[in-house]
């Protein structure tokens, strides 16, 4: 059963009847505005690179680069990095934060999933990084990709679980919450592919947010467009449950979100 699955197709078919909001480029370009809190802290960066374990002679594709929360730290550990996105508003964020960080190591270029890879002069890096990035309903087109572009590593970060959708947001206003294909998935169609990946994981305990218009914005992200009604449970669920603790506004319930590394050596993982 579990070799005669075609677990591309269980991919599509789970991320078609997901319950989160399916976002584009111009989702992304419309939270380009308030991106930049995804690059204030370095923690998911930090735990990463214990994981990837950058080397200085590395160069470096990113891709669905975001704001750059990866490629913005991993500048200076590395030789070169394309960033490279979807949403030109992201990487307009990049390419200022480069210029004010004084980092002249980062290209940028935009690209996504559906392009066609060799047409647009991609080229080759030594390691490939798909961060939280694969918007994407043929995941093993991705991974073809990926890996032809990669000369020794590719790592892929998807969520485990819940990953980063908070259950108890979705309960307030009465929705179900179905994320969508996790990890699991993703490691059967490499394993398909006759890639043997490993997979580490990156745990992050719920996050702060410097004001309750924040928390707002951010849960009002995570769960979409709302009616009127859900707007106003939203603010009542965030009167109730949002303190302020050590400088930061903080749910009072823990809330753990789990990210799946999946990675492999172009030789060894086959």
């Amino acid at each position: 059963m579990f070799r005669s699955t075609d677990w591309n197709l269980v991919w599509k078919e789970m991320r078609a009847g997901r319950t989160t909001t399916q976002r584009g480029a111009a989702n992304w370009e419309k939270r380009s505005s308030s991106a930049r809190t995804m690059i204030r802290s370095d923690v998911y960066a930090r735990d990463f690179f214990r994981i990837m374990r950058p080397q200085p002679e590395w160069t470096i594709l990113d891709m669905g680069c975001g704001p750059g929360t990866l490629a913005l730290p991993l500048a200076p550990l590395v030789t070169h990095i394309t960033a490279a996105d979807f949403a030109q508003g992201m990487l307009d964020i990049v390419a200022e934060e480069c210029t004010v960080r004084g980092i002249r190591n980062i290209s940028i270029k935009k690209l996504s999933w559906e392009d066609d890879w060799l047409e647009s002069g991609i080229g080759k890096y030594d390691v490939v990084i798909a961060s939280r990035s694969l918007v994407t309903d043929d995941l093993r087109e991705a991974i073809t990709k990926l890996d032809s572009t990669a000369r020794q590593k590719v790592f892929i970060v998807t969520i485990a679980g819940d990953g980063p959708y908070d259950r108890k947001v979705f309960e307030a206003l009465g929705r179900p919450l179905n994320p969508g294909p996790d990890y699991i998935c993703s490691f059967n169609v490499l394993y398909q592919m006759g890639i043997h990946a490993r997979v580490d994981y990156i745990e992050q305990n719920g996050r702060g947010y410097e004001s309750p218009e924040e928390a707002f914005g951010s849960m009002n992200w995570m769960v979409g467009d709302m009616t009127p009604e859900e707007t106003t449970k939203l603010k009542a669920f965030i009167d109730q449950h949002l303190v302020f603790d050590q400088g930061r506004w903080m749910t009072d319930y823990e809330r753990r979100t789990r990210w799946a590394v999946l990675w492999w050596d172009k030789s060894q993982s086959r």
